[in-house]
This record gives C-alpha cells, structure tokens and sequence, in this order.
C-alpha cells in the first residue's frame, strides 16, 4: 500500500504543477504551518555510528518512552536505509518555552538502568553512537563553532559554525563513560505574513540540540516534573558504570527563536559545506581534462582513421594494399560471434537497466523531485525504476543476442533477468543475516524481502522478457561485412596488448574525471552525510560517458590495428576499467577514512563495496561496448571490401 501510496502523491503533484498552480512542493513536504502553542511533535529515527556502520532503532536503548509507541508507515527507501521513525515523550509547543523538564513519566524519580542496560549504554557510547530525532521533517543538528586560519583581528570577531547530524549519544574521558542526559532544543521558526484580524502563524526552519551530561545529584527535581539547571561550572557530568546499576534523569529544555530565513531554504543549513570552492575548482578541473585529453583523442583517431581508410581505398595500388597490415585485414573475422554470446548480452542488457535508472535517478533528483526532505525518495525510485527499465534491458538484450547468431531467447531473456539481480540479491542477503544477527534496523524485513521478491519476480522479469522478445523479433545489427567460414591465426601480441595492462590504461581517464564526486558519494554512505550536489552528478555523469565511449574506441582500435578480431567481451572488460580503480580508492577511504575495526561492519563495507563496483564496471563497460562496436561497424563500411 505504501508504495501505491507513495506513485499516487507523485502523480498528483504533477497534475497540479501542470495545472498551472502558483505553488509547487515537493511530494511529501508541504509545509506545515502552527498557531501559537500548537503541540510540535518530535520524532526518533534511529542511531547511527560511522565506526559500527550498523544503525539501531530508537528504543534499543533505554530511553524514557511514550504511554503509546507508534511506528510511521515507512516507504521502501526508509526500510533500506534502517529508518524506524517512531513518535517520543518529548512535549514541545509552538513558541513556548521551557527551562528545565524531567522527561521519564515519574517526577522526582530518577530513571534506573540495569547492568545489562548500563552495559549496552556503555558500549553504544564507545562505538561513537549518534541519535537521530526530527522535528517537523526537519533532521536535529549540533552546532560545532570554531575559529578558521584567519587573521587574529578576525578571529576575535567571527567564528565559523558547521553542523553535525545528530548528537552525540555520550562521550568518554580516559575508562570512564558519560551519558548526554539533557538536551536543550533550540527551535527557530519563522513567522508567515497574514491579514489584520488573523491569527500569526509560524514555520519551523530549524532545529538544533545542545547535549549535556549532567549527574543525578546536580538537576534538582520537583514534583511538578520541573528541574532546576546547575551553573555550567560547578556541574559534574553523569557517568554511566557498566559493572553496576545506574540512577539518573532524563531532562530536556526548549527555546524558541524568530529567524529570517524562509521556509524553502530551510534545508540549506545541513547542506552546507565547508569545502564548496575545492567542489568547484575539482569540477571545473576534471572537465577541462576530459575534454582537452577527449579533444585530442578524438584528433589522433579522426586523422589517422581517414589516412587508413584513403589507403584502403585507393584501386590503383592493390598490391602494396595487400601486405597493409592493420584492421583491414582482420575484416573477414571482425565480427565473428564470441564465445558464451548469451552471457554478453545478459550482462549488457543488466547495464543498459542501470544506465537508464542511474540517467533518470540523477536527472529527476538534479531538478530537486529527490531532495534529502523526502527520506527514503531517491532509494525507492532507483528501485522501481530498475524494475521497470527492464523492457530495455531486455530489448537491447534480445537484440544483440540474436545479432550474435543465438537461438535459444527464452533461456537468453531468463537469464538477463536474473543474472545480475541474482548476483545482487544474493550478496545483499548474506550480509542481512550478519545485520539481522546483530538486532540492527539495518535488517530488511522479511516482508519487505518478500516484497522485494515479489517486484522482481512479478515486475522485472515479464517486463524484460516482453523487451527480449521484440529485441530478438526485430532485424539484428546490420554488420558491413561477411564473415569468413575459417577463422584467420592471431598474430602473437605485445605486452601492452595485455587484457590487465588494456584495464589499467583504459580506467584512469574515466576514474581521473569523477573521483573527487566518488568522495562526497562516499561521505554520504559511511559518514551519514547528506549528498544534494545532483548537478554536478549530473555533470560529472556525463563526462564518464563520454570518456567511456573514447577510450573504449582508442582501444578498440589498437587492438584491430595488432590483427586480435576478439574484441567483444574484451572491450567489455576493458571499458569497465574505471571500476578497478575505484575498488582501490574504496579501500584506500577504508583504511584512511574510516575508523572501522570490528569484523562485521568491515564485511558490510567491503560487501556493498563490491556491488558497487559490480554496477559500475557493468555500466562503464556497457556504455564503452556500444560506442566501441557503432565505431567498428562505421570504418568497415566506409572502407571497400572486394
């Protein structure tokens, strides 16, 4: 229902934006506007920790709770990413103040955890535990104030601020663990303009959190549930002992501030960034790279194809023609079908799914229809969208299939459909029975598993065997030239015409174009940032594609050039060279970025590493392929053939 319900908003969005309506939100986040002491409900999601990369449900801890624990109904993306967004006993109201508030149900009575509790407490503070809560779907953040390289007369004037997704769980001193048992919330909303008579109405636009550690004896309770706060100097900070029992409160404070800034901007806080210049000068940097190294490339290749194809050409001078040695020669075994040509086309046809999800995903995020407000958005469109984008897997699939001399397209179609998503699946459920073993949210639900089962089974597969069979109905690729009945002797190949050695080369120009963006994807993921920067994503995907499809043909072309015609699959692997370099650059972020140390989140890591890797050399040697054999089949034709 969650899904139905989800497509239903989206088309309603589009039917009032094409209706001509002055206001265009978001799906999902219209804003809410409050009166006065209207009730400002704040919600957990969960904690997070970079170093355990496993993310807990709210109440996994001992956390004081609600009379009623209510789940939101969550969308598949939220499910994916271990949201578990549930209401808790925080009383926070439109504008009004609070100094000092004991939070658990009993005033007066301090909250007593038990060893074990007090064990588990200890352990999520040491493995660096952030909490997660949101109020109005607004993420809380803790402001980190400190002073940058300026000059000493500036410093005294300025600091820089930066925010922190979340707070900080606790903290330690030496052996010794301390709670943050007091939050103090400051809101800031901004006021809406109305008529005369109305009542003024407010928005929230931000949200942050000063976490404090303070002990039992230092916040004086009464009973009306009110507490008094300690000078900041003379308080001590309340310590958490694993080997024994531990009383303590939990409190909360609220303050309330007018701000300017307006409601649509209000996400520009947790998005900004402290390196926004090195972002640009990288962009620019690795453009102009491309395309200078594209611009030659593309010379070099132009000018030497028309010097060999005037060559080939000229009648006059058959004999000199005859002991040419280059791709002419090869012409009659060029397009000999390859070995295992249905397991190509499977894999070729996985990546023009990916290509086409990863080309919408980032065109519809880049105009701001995915923004960080809708959790669990662009994860659940990337799903869908790869299940759908299996009728042209499949086509493209059948196509190439048949154009290879195939036969068999209803094993070819079965294939497509489950090779790769096979492949996925499988890895993705082993790593969720070690995450299911380990009681994170981070565990996809059986239901949802079988949800899944049920989109790939019920969606992809029809779709992608619908495609193959009017791919392998429809004419194959029309190649120039015959091939010969007996295969011609390949002659013994240099060293540089090494597949590895065709993998190393043909991979730095792509990775050299995108990975300073493979940093920031890579902060997003095991960093628990957020990644907005779309248009530059889209930027940065363009290039690859286009420096993909150069490469691919250089390749290509040296290979013709040393008389080797098996260039299918090897151009395949060759053009997906790129993602060796990136399986480098993961564990080099790994081991330098990371402060990963336990077993099971580095199986996690180097697990989905993997598919990632997996994906991209399926889309890089895709997008190479294609542009590789639209060249082979070009400077074929224009060459004569007796």
């Amino acid at each position: 229902l969650f899904f139905l319900q989800g497509r239903l908003r989206q088309v309603l969005v589009l039917l009032t934006l094409l209706h001509g309506s002055d206001c265009f939100y978001v799906p999902g986040v219209a804003p809410i506007n409050f009166h006065h002491n209207d009730p400002v409900e704040i919600k957990a999601v969960k904690l997070t920790s970079s170093r355990t990369q496993l993310p807990y449900e709210y109440y996994s801890l001992p956390f004081c709770q609600p009379t009623k624990i209510t789940y939101k109904a969550e969308n598949l993306g939220e499910v994916l990413r271990g949201d578990r967004i549930v209401n808790t006993p925080f009383q926070v109201s439109m504008n009004v103040e609070k100094k000092c508030e004991v939070l658990c149900n009993l005033p007066n009575v301090p909250v007593t955890l038990t060893v074990e509790q007090s064990k588990l407490m200890a352990e999520r503070i040491r493995e660096d535990y952030y909490v997660h809560l949101i109020a109005d779907n607004l993420p809380v953040a803790t402001r980190l104030e400190f002073y940058s390289n300026r000059e000493e007369e500036e410093k005294k004037k300025e600091k820089d601020v930066q925010f922190e997704h979340g707070y900080r769980l606790g903290f330690m001193d030496g052996n010794k663990f301390y709670l943050h048992n007091h939050l103090s919330f400051i809101l800031y909303y901004h006021r809406e303009g109305v008529e005369e008579n109305q009542e003024p109405t407010y928005r929230v636009v931000r949200f942050e959190v000063i976490p404090q550690s303070i002990k039992l004896e230092d916040l004086k309770a009464d009973e009306k549930s009110m507490c008094t706060l300690p000078e900041a100097t003379g308080s001590a900070p309340q310590e958490i002992d694993p080997s024994k029992e531990n009383q303590l409160l939990f409190t909360y404070s609220v303050r309330w501030e007018e701000s300017d800034i307006k409601w649509a901007s209000r996400w520009d806080t947790y998005l900004t960034m402290s390196d926004v210049q090195i972002h640009w000068f990288s962009i620019i940097n690795s453009v102009v790279v491309v395309f200078f190294l594209s611009g030659i490339l593309s010379m070099i290749i132009i000018r030497t194809l028309r010097k060999d194809i005037a060559n080939y050409n000229k009648e006059d001078d058959i004999e000199d023609t005859m002991e040419e040695s280059g791709w002419k020669l090869v012409h009659g075994d060029v397009f000999r079908p390859p070995q295992y040509p249905m397991i190509l086309s499977s894999l070729l046809g996985s990546g023009i799914q990916l290509f086409c999800m990863i080309l919408i995903v980032i065109f519809v995020a880049m105009l701001g229809m995915l923004s960080p407000s809708s959790r669990g958005a662009l994860m659940t469109t990337a799903c869908f969208l790869f299940m759908f984008m299996g009728v042209f897997g499949g086509f493209f699939a059948g196509r190439l299939y048949r154009t290879l001399k195939g036969h068999r397209w209803k094993k070819g179609a079965f294939c497509t459909a489950t090779l790769y998503p096979g492949v996925v699946f499988g890895i993705c459920f082993v790593l969720n029975c070690f995450i299911w073993g380990k009681h994170s949210s981070g565990a996809v639900p059986f239901p949802t598993m079988v949800a899944l089962l049920c989109m790939w089974f019920g969606i992809s597969l029809p779709l992608v065997y619908l495609g193959y069979y009017f791919g392998f109905r429809k004419q194959p690729y029309d190649n120039p030239v015959r091939t010969n009945q007996i295969p011609r002797q390949i002659p013994e190949q240099r060293w540089y015409m090494n597949k590895f050695v065709g993998i190393l080369m043909a991979g730095i120009l792509p990775f050299g174009a995108m990975f300073i963006e493979l940093f920031f994807i890579f902060s997003a993921i095991w960093e628990n940032q957020f990644y907005y920067l779309f248009g530059f994503l889209f930027l940065v995907f363009i290039i690859l594609v286009v420096s993909c499809s150069q490469i691919s043909i250089v390749m290509v072309y040296f290979q013709l050039c040393a008389e080797d015609y098996r260039w299918w699959w090897r151009t395949f692997l060759v053009s997906g060279g790129s993602a060796f370099y990136v399986l480098i650059y993961a564990i080099f972020y790994f081991v330098n970025k990371l402060d990963i140390v336990e077993f099971i989140p580095s199986l996690l890591y180097f697990g989905y590493t993997t598919l990632m890797v997996l994906s991209f050399w399926l889309l890089t040697g895709t997008i190479g392929f294609y542009a590789a054999y639209m060249f082979v089949r070009k400077i074929y034709a224009a060459v004569k053939i007796d």
